[in-house]
């Protein structure tokens, strides 16, 4: 029983980070301004306040909440140092019209993923079907 609840509690936490690693590859998708680079100030919050609730509810003391949070801070800055390097390694490789060209096919690929998925419009919201 003791293994299920840790178990348990440790898949929720896990699930509450998912939404973090999409926020690791969010800072070079555009012109949004944050405390993170270009995560949005609101996403951060809502992130933040999930977060929270799941410490909450698996009963994780104050003291261990700060260790995790230091911990994902950490792993972020570790993971946006990787990007940069890997980043400037690839400008060392392509061309500025190679980079361009990359660009553009990388952004009509996502396009094209998310209308296979029923996603539209700039946000990726899903469309209003209530007519």
């Amino acid at each position: 029983m003791k293994l299920t609840r840790a178990f348990f509690a440790s898949a929720l936490l896990a699930a509450a980070f998912i939404p973090f690693a999409a926020t690791v590859n969010a800072d070079h998708h555009g012109n949004k301004t944050g405390e993170r680079g270009n995560v949005p100030e609101r996403m951060q919050e809502r992130m933040e306040e999930r977060r929270q609730a799941v410490y909450e509810q698996a009963g994780i003391s104050e003291e261990k909440q700060t260790q995790l949070n230091e911990a994902r801070e950490s792993h972020y800055d570790a993971m946006r140092e990787v990007r940069e390097a890997h980043y400037g390694r690839m400008q060392e490789i392509l061309t500025e019209d190679e980079q361009a060209a990359l660009q553009e096919a990388m952004r009509d690929m996502h396009k094209e993923s998310r209308d296979k998925r029923g996603y539209h419009g700039e946000r990726g919201m899903a469309p209003d079907t209530s007519e």
